[in-house]
């Protein structure tokens, strides 16, 4: 199998006290079989190479668009898939070296609110007995203590008691992802993976479940990493904002470094799909042409270049390495680096 190229990573300039999460060249490629043996023929190469770290406290926002290794990032990090390579520590702890016993303390202090919250539901049991599952498993409190605390996270994200005997068919999209975040917050963990809490849901309902999030993160000390596709959700609940396209880290910075100055041209894009408020400003859109490339078989050099307005011959041929090109703010760009 091909591994990646591994670059240059973030690290923390802060005492690393201060990192909670810390993600070192992450890699994970699928097999794809064929033929009566079911020989593997190829590797889709869904995160390849990538590289970050959360501060404690802090929401970083992971964006790009569909398909590009955002959610199995997510996955991946507290092995839901298990990982092709790379690390990730959780308070100095190798979460990929841990046997089973301590992988299930771990997983208490990490937890993951899914992007369809009714696919994650078990349509044959009660809200209630699906938010107390953890509590179960990791065999905390009594029996009363387990539905007392149940009932006081439902109560958290909006629910009421009665609503824990109802199935999740009962409930409505937005219900349902409350209820989503009510089973991750049941275990009071420390740092939550939000895959696309809110893309499905309508707009009105997508600023009271952000809203939610706000205030438990101020309430409980929590830190997310928050996965969209959506700028506009992720500069709401941002402290700092990473890029990623077709399973690589293009882009990294603080929220108000990135909305201010983007340097990578795929960011630039997005940034010019952001709506405005305002129907007499028009904003400069960058349209980019032709189809995203496959993760089976991906471009050589800079893995956008074949979509890029403002490429050059050596993207085409050397893969641009992630530097910090200014403080706190990495690109992995040849255009940007020449233009800074």
């Amino acid at each position: 199998m091909e591994t990646a190229t591994m670059q240059n990573a973030p690290e923390s300039k802060e005492n690393s006290d201060e990192v909670l999460v810390d993600v070192q060249h992450l890699v994970k490629y699928f097999p794809v079989r064929a033929g009566l043996m079911q020989r593997v023929v190829n590797w889709v190469k869904a995160v390849d190479d990538v590289s970050f770290f959360v501060r404690k406290g802090e929401t970083l926002g992971l964006v790009g668009e569909s398909g590009c290794g955002k959610t199995t990032v997510g996955r991946t990090m507290i092995r839901l898939v298990e990982p092709t390579g790379g690390s990730v520590h959780f308070e100095n702890k190798d979460v990929f070296a841990l046997k089973p016993k301590e992988l299930k303390v771990v997983r208490r202090d990490m937890q993951i609110i899914f992007q369809d919250p009714y696919a994650s539901l078990d349509p044959r049991v009660p809200i209630g007995e699906s938010v107390m599952e953890g509590l179960h498993i990791h065999h905390i409190g009594t029996k009363q203590e387990r539905v007392d605390i149940m009932l006081e996270t439902l109560k958290k994200v909006g629910l009421e008691d009665y609503h824990a005997r109802r199935y999740p068919h009962e409930f409505s999209g937005g219900q349902r992802q409350r209820i989503g975040i009510a089973r991750a917050l049941a275990l009071r963990p420390r740092f939550i993976i939000c895959d696309e809490p809110v893309s499905a849901l309508d707009v009105s309902i997508q600023s009271q479940v952000l809203n939610i999030l706000r205030d438990l993160q101020v309430e409980f000390g929590l830190t997310y990493l928050f996965i969209a596709h959506n700028l506009s959700v992720v500069e709401h609940v941002s402290d700092r904002v990473a890029v990623m396209y077709l399973g690589k880290m293009v882009e990294l910075a603080t929220r108000e470094e990135m909305f201010r100055q983007p340097l990578h041209p795929y960011t630039l894009a997005l940034m010019s799909a952001i709506p405005v408020p305002n129907p007499r400003i028009k904003r400069e859109r960058t349209v980019l042409k032709g189809d995203v490339p496959s993760p089976l078989n991906p471009p050589k050099g800079c893995r956008f270049h074949p979509r890029c307005p403002v490429a050059m011959e050596i993207c085409s041929q050397e893969e641009p390495v992630f530097k910090e090109l200014l403080p706190d703010h990495w690109v992995a760009c040849w255009v940007a680096e020449k233009n800074v």
